[in-house]
């Protein structure tokens, strides 16, 4: 189970930096097109997002990696599931179930790798 959860870690750090890069380097007339939702996020709220997705995503990896401060690496999981915990709400509330579905996954997913890291598996 530990090599699972590092690449259940892998995964959602490539996911989130993508995501996350994107919405901090990309214009937001740019990010309108691509994701519906932000067109109602002014510039700096839509930066914070992807700062929060980033650091998030290195969390995930780089305390295992070095390993210094591994307790870094579960709460970073629990903070991008509360994160994706927000993404399915604006997505739900909005009507976009289809946008629900992959924040529902990186929720769970990412709730796991807390699981595992907190409990039985630790770094």
């Amino acid at each position: 189970m530990h090599v699972a959860l590092w690449v259940v870690q892998a995964l959602l750090a490539l996911a989130f930096l993508a995501a996350g890069g994107m919405k901090l380097t990309r214009p937001k007339d740019a990010l309108a097109t691509a994701l519906p939702w932000s067109a109602s996020w002014s510039t700096p709220a839509l930066r914070a997002l992807g700062a929060v997705e980033v650091l998030g995503a290195l969390g995930l990896v780089l305390p295992g990696l070095t390993g210094i401060a591994t307790v870094l690496t579960p709460v970073a999981a629990v903070g991008l599931a509360v994160t994706m915990a927000g993404a399915v709400v604006l997505h739900l509330r909005r009507g976009e179930t289809s946008g629900a579905a992959p924040s529902l996954v990186l929720l769970l997913l990412a709730a796991l790798v807390a699981w595992g890291r907190l409990g039985p598996w630790p770094l």
